[in-house]
């Protein structure tokens, strides 16, 4: 057993179910900005959270160049799925090159000049550990906007 992959799938299943439930809210409120999040929607921070997998796990980690992921360039549920469908070819993708050498570091360059050697094993938990605090607050959002939304823990096989 792969356990990075296991886990992935785990966390796609957990994402599965946020999904389910974006799509019993109507789309005024998928798109809906709210001040008390600093202008955040729930498709704002999906769009966010896919981005992150496209910038540390194609761009910096396999040395791929995806556009970035804009919530303006999706419309609802649906069409955000199919940009998570991509990113989790993005991430099989990551876990099969890494996979037995999580302690491979990468060489990491940021937008102010700063650089630094970031392991592998710190990429895949980074980009998971974002999602899963992004995922809080889409919850929150929800709850703030009169729904009630499921269990979003972490989802079992």
């Amino acid at each position: 057993m792969d356990v990075f992959v296991s886990q992935y799938e785990w966390i796609r299943l957990t994402r599965e179910s946020l999904f389910s439930y974006c799509e019993t809210l109507p789309q005024s409120d998928y798109i809906k900005e709210l001040e008390t999040f600093g202008g955040d929607s729930i498709r704002s921070l999906h769009a966010h959270v896919a981005d992150c997998y496209r910038v540390w796990l194609g761009s910096r980690a396999l040395g791929k160049s995806f556009p970035k992921i804009t919530p303006d360039s999706i419309n609802n549920v649906a069409e955000m799925r199919e940009v998570f469908r991509k990113i989790d070819d993005l991430v099989h993708e990551f876990l099969n090159e890494f996979k037995g050498k999580w302690d491979n570091t990468i060489q990491v360059s940021f937008e102010e000049g700063r650089r630094a050697e970031i392991s592998a094993l710190w990429l895949f938990t980074h980009t998971i550990t974002h999602e899963f605090h992004h995922k809080g607050q889409i919850v929150k959002i929800g709850r703030q906007l009169g729904y009630i939304p499921p269990d979003t823990d972490l989802i079992g096989p």
